[in-house]
C-alpha cells in the first residue's frame, strides 16, 4: 500500500497557494494525497467569477468546481468536495462523519490544513478545528466500535496563511519544493477566479525558498512554509 497524505482546504484555492507544493512533491515520491474540499469558495472566493454579467451562486460553484477538479488532477490528488458553504463555512454531523470516515479509511501519514487562527478569513481556522476535530474521533475506539480499521493519528501542518504576521503563524518547517515548481506555478493558472493572487504567492514561495536555503546550507529557490501542530518525536538531535 502506498503512503498516503490528506489536506484538509477550505477553499478550491487553498490547497494550490499554500500546499500545492507538498502535494505535487508527494504524489511525485508515491504518495497517494487526497484533498478534502470544504466549500466550492462560492461567496468570498470567487472575485473575478462574480463581475461577470449574468453570474449566478450555482454558475460560480460549478466554476469553481471545475477549477479545483482541474487543480488537484494537475498537481496528482484526488479531490472530495462537502460543499459545506463559503462565508460562512459550516458542516453539519453528516460531513464530521464523513471526514472522520475519511481518516480512517485514508490512514494519512500526514495532514495538511490551515492555520489555527486568521482575523481576515475565519473559515481558514474553521477548517484547521474540523479537521483536527476529525483526527481526534478517528482514535476513538468507541467511534464506530465494530468496523475494522488500522489507523494511527497522523502529524499536522499548518500551511502557511495569506498574512502570517496576524494569524500568530511560525514557519517551523520549509519543504524544498524547486523539483516540483513548475508544475505548482501552472497550476495557479487554472484558477482564473483568482488571477489577482497569481504573483503574490509566486514571490511568498521565492521568499520562502531563500530562508530554507539559509537555514539548511543547501541551494534552494522555491519553498513552503509549515507549522506543527503536535510534537515531533526523535531519536537523536540532528
Amino acid at each position: 500500500m502506498p503512503k498516503t497524505g490528506l489536506v484538509v482546504s477550505a477553499h478550491p484555492g487553498d490547497f494550490v497557494w499554500r500546499a500545492g507544493g507538498a502535494i505535487a512533491l508527494h504524489v511525485k515520491k508515491g504518495y497517494r494525497v487526497k484533498i478534502v474540499c470544504l466549500s466550492y469558495g462560492e461567496r468570498g472566493e470567487s472575485q473575478f467569477a462574480w463581475k461577470q454579467d449574468g453570474m449566478t451562486l450555482e454558475k460560480v460553484k460549478a466554476g469553481r468546481k471545475d477549477e479545483a477538479e482541474r487543480a488537484a488532477a494537475a498537481l496528482g490528488a484526488e479531490i472530495e468536495f462537502f460543499d459545506a458553504g463559503d462565508y460562512p463555512l459550516r458542516l453539519t454531523d453528516q460531513h464530521m462523519e464523513r471526514l472522520t470516515d475519511i481518516y480512517r479509511e485514508f490512514s494519512p501519514s500526514f495532514v495538511l490544513t490551515h492555520a489555527l487562527e486568521d482575523p481576515y478569513n475565519v473559515d481558514h481556522p474553521a477548517a484547521a478545528a474540523y479537521a483536527q476535530e476529525a483526527r481526534i474521533v478517528a482514535q476513538a475506539m468507541g467511534y464506530k466500535p465494530n468496523a475494522e480499521y488500522s489507523y494511527n493519528a497522523p502529524q499536522v501542518f499548518l500551511f502557511e496563511p495569506h498574512q502570517p504576521e496576524a494569524c500568530n503563524f511560525k514557519p517551523q518547517v520549509i519543504l524544498n519544493i524547486d523539483e516540483v515548481w513548475d508544475l505548482k506555478r501552472k497550476t495557479f493558472e487554472i484558477l482564473a477566479a483568482q488571477k489577482h493572487l497569481w504573483t503574490y504567492y509566486e514571490r511568498v514561495a521565492l521568499q520562502r525558498g531563500q530562508q530554507g536555503g539559509r537555514n539548511s546550507g543547501k541551494a534552494m529557490t522555491y519553498g513552503e512554509a509549515y507549522q506543527r501542530l503536535f510534537a515531533q518525536t526523535l531519536e537523536e538531535l540532528v
